[in-house]
């Protein structure tokens, strides 16, 4: 048996064929929804991009407890468990922050990777540059950007650009291991995530009148510019999601050409979708985490269902991947992953789960049970009492501060920890400056846009007794509790 998972990062789903776009150029994942279950309710867990990569190796959301940070000692790692079952995990990926101080631990989990380098900010091509430029503090974003700067004088053509690299590369070790059995492969790349970069064949799909200056990176910020500025940038990124697509078409043509439909699972996902706009909104993180962020899209080939052009409504979750891909390989699952196999829900729509959990560190804490969504937000401003929870204190591009571990304690073993302590520092100033919003509470039926915050106490009663027994499974800190102003149900 083999598995090939094709990831990308900041898919929008509502911009896809198969869910329901009616003007990005995607034909090669409307063709793979006709060969595969396309589900309607899959919904993010951890976010941003590491957190929810984290969920990708343990299974089990991690917001709760700490930000942004490496894979820890006591977490299982689902490409390490198929190693130790002897099949062979191959990483292949352009994902410029598996090279960061926050993500640098997780390719090596995998027993072969290949990485590409040059996305974005990525301290890649080395040129000396005189002047306040060469000064910028390299956690800032005008340094990400002026590095980008630097990389896109070295992609200067199609196939210098990371994410036809990774494609090629991934497509290498497809053929040269197609008579072999008993390997996952994990192509991922960071397209469609901003900058929005692409050449110009894909620009052409979405001819447009635009006379302003090159604008392809919004800030994570409020739309303060012209109409006209943000309909360049949706096009900027169709056209970036377009290239995704026809990449994806390659994987499929191999899949054909090989004839692998038989004894190979394929997964498509995302981490998280990305505003383009909407809600007065670019990118994502700050603002409350609207479907248009976390109904993400996913589509799974198993072929021992031989399960194709379908959908699926149950709700499901990242963290039920890594427990598919364990169970297709006949690999039980440790006891602290709390995704389940979807071999059920791919076969006949069996739901996995009655609600789901999903947030950022330090924002609102969300639950779904697919009918709702309830946002609960903070109840100070400054949303606090927060802490981290860690034996790798890294942050995104640094490790933890030497202030921040002068004020840390000893925290005594989560559940999921493995009887190992953690140290306990506060997030006050070390994690992203989350804006505090109010609680929000949807009708997705009658509303599914969002568009009409709801009133209801019995329903909120209702989300709040399912968010509070995903956060107790969870073993979620008591502050957690605390700062949502809510009761942990002890």
């Amino acid at each position: 048996m083999k598995a090939i998972m094709v990831m990308f990062d900041s898919l929008n789903r509502h911009m896809l064929q198969p869910y329901g776009g009616d003007w990005a150029h995607t034909p090669n994942f409307q063709r793979l929804a006709r060969r595969s279950v396309t589900f309607d309710n899959a919904y993010i867990g951890s976010m941003p991009c590491m957190p929810a990569r984290r969920e990708l190796h343990t299974g089990r959301y991690n917001f709760l407890h700490r930000s942004w940070g490496p894979l820890e000692p006591f977490d299982d790692s689902m490409p390490q468990i198929l190693n130790d079952n002897e099949i062979h995990s191959h990483l292949v990926t352009d994902h410029y922050h598996y090279f960061e101080d926050g993500g640098a631990n997780y390719q090596n989990r995998f027993t072969t990777f290949e990485m590409v380098r040059g996305q974005e900010g990525d301290h890649w091509k080395g040129e000396v540059v005189d002047g306040s430029t060469a000064k910028l503090d390299q956690q800032s974003i005008d340094h990400a950007r002026f590095q980008d700067e630097i990389n896109r004088r070295y992609i200067t053509e199609e196939s210098a650009m990371p994410q036809a690299q990774t494609f090629d590369l991934g497509m290498d070790f497809i053929r040269k291991n197609r008579a072999a059995d008993n390997w996952y492969l994990q192509i991922e790349t960071f397209d469609p995530h901003e900058p929005f970069f692409t050449q110009e064949q894909w620009k052409a799909l979405y001819p447009r009148d635009y006379d302003g200056p090159p604008f392809d990176w919004p800030d994570y910020a409020p739309v303060t510019e012209p109409p006209d500025v943000v309909a360049h940038l949706r096009y900027e990124y169709a056209a970036l999601m377009s290239m995704c697509d026809h990449y994806l078409g390659k994987v499929l043509d191999l899949m054909d050409e090989l004839d692998l439909w038989d004894d190979t699972m394929l997964i498509v996902n995302t981490d998280h979708g990305f505003l383009l706009g909407e809600r007065d909104w670019w990118a994502k993180l700050l603002m409350p985490w609207y479907n248009e962020l976390a109904n993400i899209p996913l589509f799974i080939w198993d072929p021992r269902a031989q399960a194709a052009n379908e959908r699926r409504g149950s709700l499901v979750q990242t963290i039920d991947l890594p427990a598919t891909v364990l169970e297709y390989f006949d690999i039980e699952r440790p006891p602290d992953m709390q995704g389940l196999p979807l071999r059920d829900t791919i076969v006949d729509d069996n739901a996995p789960r009655e609600a789901a959990l999903y947030g950022v560190h330090g924002g609102h804490v969300n639950v779904t049970d697919g009918r709702h969504v309830y946002m609960r937000a903070a109840e100070r401003q400054d949303g606090q009492p927060l802490y981290n929870y860690t034996l790798m204190p890294s942050h995104m591009r640094r490790p933890f501060s030497l202030d921040e571990l002068r004020g840390s304690t000893l925290q005594a073993p989560f559940a999921f920890t493995k009887g190992c302590p953690t140290i306990k520092t506060s997030a006050r100033g070390s994690n992203w400056s989350m804006p505090t919003f109010e609680t929000l509470l949807f009708n997705l039926q009658d509303d599914p846009k969002q568009e009409r915050p709801l009133r209801d106490d019995a329903i909120e009663s209702d989300m709040i007794d399912k968010m509070v027994g995903l956060m107790r499974a969870n073993d979620a800190p008591v502050e957690q509790y605390e700062r949502l102003g809510i009761a942990d149900g002890a």
